[in-house]
C-alpha cells in the first residue's frame, strides 16, 4: 500500500478501543500496539511532520499495510495486545527476554533426606513449596546462604545412596558443610537442621535463633563443648542472614517496586521484591537500546508482558510515574491473578523514598553494563543529530587565542579523535601578523596556517577534522568559514559560546543559529571539556612564551653573552632574579671574566653610578 492508502485506511477505523497489527512487505508483523480509539491512534502513524522519534519513523517507513482487531473494552485490549506481542515477537516492539515468572522453593519432604531445588510453578506433588520469590539467580544464593547458615549439604549427592561411598567434598573442609555424607551427623539431625531451614525460609529467623540459644546451653551444661560450638557457629550465621535483608516501617505485603531509567545509551527496570517487610530480592532488566518511548508510553507495555506471563502476582504494585488508565491496568492484573491487585504511584514519605531507590537500581545497572565505546558512539550521535552533520564526527579540531596585550599572542589547536583528546596532534602557533590584540584577525591567521601547511602535505596537520570549533561566538565562526572557502573546503563550523560562569552552554552558526546542548548531559559535558581543554592549552603556551621573553629582554644585548651563554646562566642560578642578585665572583664561576662583569655592569652599573655622580 501507498503511504497515502495507509493514511486513508487509518482515517476509515471507528473510534473504539482495539489492537492494530502492523506489517512490512514480506507480511512479517513489525509492530503490534492498542488504542482507546483506533482511528485517532493509527492515523497518527502517518501525518506530515508528526515528530516521531527516530524509532517510530524507522518503523512506519517499513510498513507495507496493517490489520486491526476491534475490541469491547480497553481491557480486552490490552489483554489482547500482550497476546500479540507474545506470539508474533514484533521487531519493534519492546520485548521482555524472561518469562519464567517467578520461582518457588521447593523441598521434597516424602523422602528420608528431604532436598530444596527451584521450581517455577507450583505442583499438587506433595512437596512443600516457599515463595514466590523474585530472579532466580538471588532464590538460589538464599537457598545456599540458608544451607549454608545451617552446613547441610548443597552438593549433587544423593542420601541415603551415597552416604559413605566418597570422601566428603571441598564444602566439609571449608567448614561450610558438616559433612552428612560420612555418617554423622546421622538423618535425625539432618531432617532437624531441614526444620529450622523451613523456619528461616518463612522469616522466623528468631524463632530459630532462640530454640538454637536454648539448645547451645543444654549441651554447655551438659559438657558437650564441640556440639555446643557447632550451634553457636549456626547461631551466629543466621543472624548475619538475618542483618542482610532491609527491614522498612509499616506492613508491605507482597509488594514489588519499579525502578525506571532511561539513559542516553541504554535502560533498565528494576522491581525490589519485598515480602512481609522484607527486601527480599531484586529484578533487572537492561535494553540493549535506549528506549524512544516516553517512559508514560513505555511503563504499561512492559507491565503488561511482565505479569500477564505469571502465575502468581503481588498484592501491590509500586510505579515510579502515573501510567495511563491504571484502572484497565489493576482489572487486567486482578483477573489474571485470581485476586485483587493495586497499583499505585506514591509521591511522599518512605514509599517515595523506596521507588527512588528502585530508580537508583535501574540506573546503576544500565550504566554498569553501558562500556565506554558505547557511550562515546551514543554521545557523538546526539552530537551530530543536534548539529544537522551526517554521520557521528570522527575528529575534531578546536582553536582559541591566549594574550595579554600587544606582545605574546598565541592559539592553540587541540585535536579530540572520538571523545578522547589526541595529544600528539594538538598544535600551538605564536601570531605573527597582528601587532594588537584582535582575536578575528587572529584567527585567520591560524586557520589559514593550518589549512597551508596541510596543502603543502605536511603530514602533522593531516588528516582534516570533520567539525571545526572555535572559541568565540558567530563572527568567529564566519572567519573561520571564510578561510576555508578559500581552500576550497566544506567543513562544518560552530562557535562554542559560554555563559556568564564561564562554561560552555551552546554552539553557534556563523549564522547565528543557536543550538543548545545543556539539554544533553553527555553532549554538555564533552563539549565543555573539549573547550576547557583548548583554553588550558593556549594559556599554558601563552605563559611559555611570556617567561620566554621576560628573560630575553633581562640577557639580551649584554655584550659577550649569547644564546648558550644565557642558558648556562639559567642553570647555574635557575631564574633571572638570582642572576641580578649574583656577585661578580658567582658570574664569574660559569661565565669568562669579561662576560661575567658585561652581566654584572647590567645589572649594577646604574647603581655605581648613581653613587659616584651623587652630591659630595
Amino acid at each position: 500500500m501507498t503511504k497515502q492508502e495507509l493514511k486513508d485506511k487509518a482515517n476509515g477505523l471507528p473510534l473504539s478501543p482495539g489492537v492494530y497489527i502492523m506489517m512490512d512487505a514480506q507480511n512479517v508483523v513489525i509492530y503490534v500496539g492498542k488504542a482507546k480509539r483506533l482511528k485517532n491512534r493509527v492515523s497518527q502513524y502517518f501525518q506530515e511532520n508528526a515528530g516521531h522519534n527516530e524509532k517510530t519513523r524507522r518503523m512506519v517507513s517499513r510498513i507495507d499495510h496493517f490489520d486491526t482487531i476491534i475490541a469491547s473494552s480497553e481491557f480486552e485490549a490490552l489483554i489482547l495486545e500482550n497476546a500479540l506481542i507474545k506470539q508474533y515477537m514484533p521487531r519493534y516492539n519492546i520485548l521482555l527476554k524472561d518469562d519464567k515468572g517467578y520461582p518457588f522453593v521447593r523441598l521434597t519432604v516424602k523422602e528420608e533426606y528431604p532436598v530444596f531445588s527451584l521450581a517455577n510453578t507450583m505442583r499438587q506433588d506433595g512437596a512443600r513449596y516457599f515463595g514466590p520469590y523474585g530472579g532466580r539467580t538471588e532464590t538460589r544464593a538464599a537457598v545456599n546462604a540458608v544451607c549454608q547458615a545451617l552446613k547441610l549439604p548443597t552438593c549433587r549427592r544423593k542420601f541415603p545412596r551415597d552416604i559413605g561411598k566418597e570422601r566428603p567434598c571441598l564444602n566439609f573442609h571449608m567448614g561450610k558443610c558438616d559433612g552428612f555424607c560420612t555418617g554423622t551427623p546421622g538423618k535425625e539431625e539432618y531432617r532437624s537442621r531441614i526444620d529450622r531451614a523451613t523456619l528461616l525460609l518463612t522469616g522466623k529467623g528468631k524463632e530459630v535463633s532462640a530454640a538454637l540459644s536454648e539448645e547451645m546451653t543444654r549441651q554447655a551444661e551438659a559438657l558437650n563443648f564441640e556440639r555446643a560450638a557447632s550451634l553457636r557457629d549456626q547461631i551466629a550465621a543466621i543472624d548475619v542472614l538475618s542483618k542482610k535483608q532491609k527491614v522498612i516501617a509499616g506492613v508491605m505485603p507482597e509488594t514489588d517496586i519499579w525502578g525506571l531509567y532511561r539513559g542516553e545509551v541504554k535502560s533498565c527496570y528494576a522491581v525490589l521484591h519485598y515480602r512481609d517487610g522484607q527486601l527480599v530480592s531484586r529484578e533487572t532488566e537492561v535494553f540493549s537500546q535506549r528506549m524512544d518511548e516516553g517512559a508514560e508510553e513505555l511503563l504499561p507495555l512492559v507491565l503488561a508482558q511482565y505479569y500477564l506471563g505469571r502465575s502468581v502476582l503481588p498484592r501491590e504494585i509500586w510505579l515510579p510515574l502515573s501510567i495511563e488508565d491504571p484502572d484497565t491496568m489493576e482489572q487486567a492484573l486482578s483477573q489474571h491473578g485470581g485476586s485483587r491487585v493495586l497499583v499505585r504511584t506514591p509521591r511522599r514519605g518512605e514509599k517515595a523514598d523506596l521507588i527512588r531507590l528502585a530508580n537508583r537500581n535501574a540506573q546503576e545497572e544500565a550504566e554498569r553494563v553501558t562500556s565506554e565505546a558505547e557511550r562515546v558512539s551514543r554521545t557523538l550521535e546526539l552530537l551530530a543529530k543536534m548539529t544537522g552533520l551526517r554521520e557521528a564526527p570522527r575528529r575534531m579540531e578546536s582553536y582559541d587565542i591566549s594574550n595579554t596585550g600587544s606582545s605574546d599572542i598565541v592559539a592553540s589547536m587541540v585535536v579530540y579523535e572520538g571523545a578522547r583528546p589526541k595529544k600528539s596532534a594538538y598544535r600551538k602557533f605564536h601570531i605573527k601578523s597582528v601587532g594588537a590584540p584582535d582575536d578575528y584577525r587572529s584567527m585567520e591567521e591560524v586557520l589559514t596556517r593550518r589549512l597551508q601547511r596541510f596543502a603543502d602535505g605536511n603530514e602533522k596537520f593531516a588528516p582534516l577534522p570533520d567539525v571545526f570549533l572555535i572559541d568565540g561566538g558567530a563572527t568567529h565562526a564566519a572567519v573561520a568559514e571564510t578561510v576555508l572557502r578559500r581552500f576550497g573546503l566544506s567543513i562544518p563550523v560552530f562557535g562554542m559560546v559560554k555563559d556568564d560562569r564561564h562554561r560552555t552552554r551552546a554552539l553557534i552558526t556563523a549564522g547565528r543559529r543557536e543550538i543548545g546542548i545543556q539539554a544533553s548531559e553527555p553532549v554538555f559535558s564533552l563539549i565543555g571539556q573539549i573547550q576547557e581543554e583548548t583554553h588550558r592549552f593556549a594559556v599554558t603556551y601563552h605563559h611559555q612564551r611570556h617567561t620566554k621573553s621576560s628573560y630575553r629582554s633581562a640577557l639580551d644585548e649584554i655584550p659577550g653573552v649569547g644564546p648558550e651563554r644565557k642558558k648556562k646562566l639559567l642553570r647555574a642560578f635557575g631564574t633571572v632574579k638570582a642572576i641580578r642578585a649574583a656577585e661578580l665572583e658567582e658570574l664569574e664561576n660559569v661565565l669568562p671574566r669579561a662576560a661575567a662583569q658585561a652581566v654584572y655592569d647590567r645589572f649594577h652599573g646604574a647603581e655605581e653610578a648613581h653613587t659616584e655622580e651623587g652630591p659630595s
